[in-house]
């Protein structure tokens, strides 16, 4: 990660990426792409300010078009700028930027091409990830679950960038709209950024909830059936306000 993390600053720094192909690059980009752009910045950066990520571990991404918008490999969230736009096509071919997309793209491009996903978000959060070591689904801890589609199952482990880890993730999602990647992490879908990211926070805070209520000896937490959980996501279906 050193390595990409060097590289990827290398590439910012070269003198070969003038200000001219920069000023190309920006008005190459539509308006929306760049509106698309700053709010996977920010994203990005709520995961490391939320603690669901250490560093650049973690990956977003947001699909305008047919473009896929990443963040970039080993480059720390509070360094990119409007000039940093990274983007690839639905095959995996960079056609944004000049910095390498983030090692995860297997995971993401499998999900925009095969779900109606409009945005991703990949974490380390801590809970969520223990929970990934411990059991092969979330215990139904709570109601919640009905927004992710019912119990979050745990992807078997395979090693990170890889098509079996994306092929693990997709049997893992069949029906949900998150899972638990083990000894890995978490990784979300929706909509938009914003709800990308509300079920990572959910998922995260259902873990951290059920591995609490684990912890109290002697006793063992109340779990909640699948008709219940499915029944609350009926009701979920027509939350908040219309429009």
């Amino acid at each position: 990660m050193a390595e990409e993390r060097r590289n990827a600053r290398d590439e910012r720094d070269t003198g070969e990426d003038s200000q001219d192909s920069r000023t190309a690059r920006q008005q190459a980009a539509p308006d929306d792409v760049a509106r698309a752009w700053d709010e996977l910045v920010a994203t990005a950066r709520r995961t490391v300010a939320d603690g669901l990520v250490v560093g650049t571990s973690g990956n977003v991404s947001v699909r305008v078009g047919d473009t896929v918008l990443v963040t970039p490999t080993g480059v720390p969230y509070d360094r990119l700028t409007p000039d940093d736009a990274t983007g690839v096509d639905l095959t995996g071919r960079q056609v944004l930027g000049r910095l390498r997309p983030t090692s995860e793209l297997p995971m993401h491009l499998a999900i925009h091409t095969t779900t109606d996903a409009r945005a991703v978000v990949h974490t380390h959060a801590v809970h969520a990830t223990a929970v990934s070591t411990l059991v092969r689904e979330l215990p139904l801890i709570h109601y919640m679950s009905g927004a992710l589609g019912g119990p979050v199952r745990v992807a078997p482990y395979a090693t990170y960038g890889t098509p079996e880890l994306a092929e693990n993730m997709l049997r893992a999602l069949t029906g949900r709209t998150a899972c638990l990647l083990q000894n890995h992490g978490t990784i979300t879908y929706g909509n938009t950024l914003s709800e990308a990211y509300d079920r990572t926070a959910q998922l995260e805070w259902m873990s951290r909830v059920w591995l609490t209520a684990s912890s109290v000896p002697g006793l063992s937490p109340t779990l909640l059936t699948p008709d219940q959980v499915a029944e609350v996501g009926e009701r979920l279906r027509g939350y908040g306000q219309p429009g």
